[in-house]
């Protein structure tokens, strides 16, 4: 059993000197989250994915189903937006919802190439919920595989371009994803692109330049009221176009005959004063994700020369996390 009553009411104090409302608003997190993951972690809530028929699954970090449905007739792949109710709120919270032992014999079949910094936070740091706040009280029991029990774990995060930016860009990721459909053959094979969760890169990316405030904190912008919601909402959309014009060459260069394009959860974007995904929160627009069903077929359009070693190398998972804005 966890118990930080004290931390809990630091932090509670330290937030007040901030503003009643974000006082009370982290409270209400720690008691409230406490006695969620006492739950959920036995019992989670939503639909896992491994409960669903798919060869190949692509999910797409903090997208929305509106989102998705916007951008959709651009694209010939995507016919239809369904959606689901997600495992989590936060990429924490689903990691830990979805790896779980009561799917062991899946996951022994299933290669995982994520982007996400909290893949080895929780299977190499083993931290599971909560993330950077304190709660009262809690009692969790996560159902959590190992490292080892994945056919296949790669976890990607450096790219030609690192010094501007710390998530890879969805090329890069796509380039590994087609290599490796080439020479690995696994049942299933989940791909944890990083976007279009922010910084929002598509136009730093494309003329190699930092991130401007807007596109690195958008939250923080809209509430200085240097930039409104509606040019966040317009660099969201261009950011989850650059991961989706990455899939669809992809499509072009893998074998899959059940092809879904998901999401791990979705944003908020100033719904009940909250942005961004904190965990715990059941908001539709973070718990309801797109599901969106296609098919693949490798017509060998793109010859990819990546070294797949690459992502090998150590990195510090702590500050990638606090560069994101997770810690």
């Amino acid at each position: 059993m966890h118990v930080d009553i004290n931390g809990w009411l630091s932090d509670v104090s330290a937030d007040l000197d901030q503003s009643t409302f974000t006082g009370l608003m982290s409270g209400l997190q720690g008691l409230h989250n406490g006695l969620l993951f006492t739950v959920t972690s036995r019992y989670p809530l939503g639909t896992n994915v491994f409960d669903r028929d798919w060869d190949l699954l692509l999910l797409l970090d903090a997208c929305r189903v509106d989102a998705m449905r916007e951008v959709a007739p651009e694209y010939e792949f995507i016919e239809s937006v369904d959606s689901i109710w997600s495992v989590g709120s936060s990429s924490h919270e689903f990691i830990c919802h979805t790896y779980r032992n009561e799917y062991l014999d899946e996951i022994r079949d299933t290669k995982l190439i994520s982007t996400n910094p909290n893949v080895p936070r929780v299977f190499e740091q083993g931290t599971t919920p909560p993330g950077s706040y304190s709660v009262p009280l809690m009692w969790a029991d996560w159902d959590l595989v190992d490292k080892d029990d994945f056919g296949l774990l790669w976890q990607i995060h450096k790219h030609d371009y690192e010094e501007y930016f710390s998530p890879p860009p969805p090329g890069f990721v796509t380039d590994h994803v087609i290599r490796s459909g080439r020479e690995f053959d696994y049942d299933r094979t989940i791909v944890h692109y990083f976007q279009p969760h922010i910084p929002y890169m598509q136009g730093p990316y494309a003329e190699s330049r930092k991130p401007n405030e807007k596109e690195a904190h958008p939250w923080t912008a809209i509430r200085s009221g240097r930039a409104t919601k509606d040019e966040i909402w317009k660099l969201y959309l261009d950011n989850l176009r650059f991961v989706l014009d990455s899939i669809e060459r992809l499509l072009e260069n893998y074998d899959a005959e059940k092809v879904v394009i998901s999401a791990d959860h979705g944003d908020l974007m100033g719904e009940l004063g909250a942005y961004g995904h904190p965990e715990g929160f059941p908001h539709p627009n973070l718990k309801k994700v797109p599901w969106v069903e296609t098919s693949a077929v490798d017509e060998r359009t793109s010859t990819p020369t990546v070294d797949i070693e690459r992502q090998r190398t150590e990195i510090d998972v702590d500050q990638q996390l606090r560069d994101l804005g997770y810690l």
